[in-house]
């Protein structure tokens, strides 16, 4: 007795836009016996990592701000996920970015310029630009896999930041930690109130989500980047190269994850430090495939995964779970959403080699 997989000849429709749910729904089901198996009260335990982290306005305002970077992120990643050119490397270009931003709010002559935080946004785009054009330039011109190099370039970026707190732009008056000095207030975005962390920069991510429409859903470029990654071979039947895709996918990716990281540098933190992504870069690639890499499909993506990081926060103080629960639920969720698509467009059938050899005599 053995299997084999078969592909659907027409995937459900219905259940393409179900999956994310049943992953969801699965993760938490998961979820409860990992709690349980801890000794908690399952229940109990979810109550405090999904629903308690929103009963305040503090929880609210955390929420949407973890949410606009993975929101941001995921939006640049989804233009080239859709025409099949994987950018892995989004958390080194949303390091770049924030490097690139912090060094021009640190570094500018005039640190009470109104030009600081335009021209802070204008580095952080560059600089996450110019980290995704080295795989765009290497896939392009030699073939190179994508995957492979912009993952490798995520902890070249991560080193040169260690390199930059550790070294030359540690702060001479901050006690021998590994961080920068503040940046000053001109280039800082002033919150909406000061009891909350949340900020401006959330109208850069909702900008965002709309020009990732506008350009998948309503440009004759989105649709060719769409063509050329559901059928490569009529996309270059109809004089779209592969290497445009490349750039256009690997440099939305790259301006939107230095943009994020540009916003995590200015807002919340105020400085460069070794730990200033919790994983942002990553976890948008999750949050891109749980959207559908559809632009409004990401906005609800980012809010779940967004939960995810405020909840492992919350009963790591609350019942001192370890704050690598937040990893296991994104990959749990993960896992059951790469399931979910695995079962929609592939079948399992069992083979009987009896009966498959009575039907190949009665053929003959």
């Amino acid at each position: 007795m053995r299997f084999r997989i078969e592909q659907r000849p027409e995937p459900s429709a219905p259940m393409r836009i179900a999956a994310p749910l049943v992953a969801a729904v699965l993760t938490l089901a998961v979820g409860s016996i990992f709690f349980a198996s801890l000794g908690h009260d399952p229940l109990l335990t979810l109550y405090a990592f999904f629903v308690e982290p929103l009963n305040s306005m503090n929880g609210l305002s955390e929420w949407l701000l973890k949410a606009s970077p993975l929101i941001l992120i995921a939006c640049g990643l989804a233009v080239g996920f859709r025409a099949n050119v994987w950018n892995i490397g989004a958390e080194g270009q949303f390091t770049m970015g924030a490097v690139a931003a912090s060094g021009v709010g640190l570094f500018w002559p005039n640190p009470e310029s109104a030009l600081l935080l335009p021209l802070m946004f204008v580095a952080g785009m560059g600089a996450g630009m110019a980290w995704a054009a080295i795989p765009a330039f290497l896939r392009a011109r030699m073939n190179t896999n994508e995957i492979l190099v912009t993952l490798m370039m995520t902890y070249i970026a991560t080193l040169f930041l260690s390199y930059l707190v550790h070294g030359p732009w540690r702060d001479p008056a901050g006690f021998n930690y590994p961080q920068t000095a503040l940046l000053p207030a001109a280039a800082m975005f002033g919150s909406f109130d000061p009891a909350y962390r949340l900020n401006p920069s959330i109208f850069v991510t909702i900008v965002a989500v709309f020009l990732m429409w506008l350009f998948t859903d309503r440009s004759f470029l989105g649709y060719k980047m769409s063509v050329s990654g559901a059928a490569p071979l009529a996309a270059r039947y109809a004089g779209f190269r592969e290497s445009s895709a490349v750039w256009i996918g690997l440099l939305a990716g790259g301006a939107a994850a230095g943009v994020a990281g540009m916003a995590e540098a200015a807002g919340p933190l105020g400085q460069l430090s070794p730990q200033i992504s919790p994983g942002y870069g990553f976890a948008a690639i999750i949050v891109a495939f749980i959207g559908r890499l559809n632009a409004f499909g990401i906005v609800l993506g980012g809010l779940l995964m967004s939960l995810l990081f405020l909840g492992g926060e919350g009963v790591q103080m609350t019942l001192g779970l370890p704050s690598a629960l937040t990893r296991i639920f994104q990959g749990i969720l993960l896992f059951f959403l790469l399931a979910a698509d695995f079962f929609i467009f592939y079948r399992v059938r069992l083979v009987r080699p009896a009966r498959d050899a009575h039907a190949l005599d009665m053929a003959r």
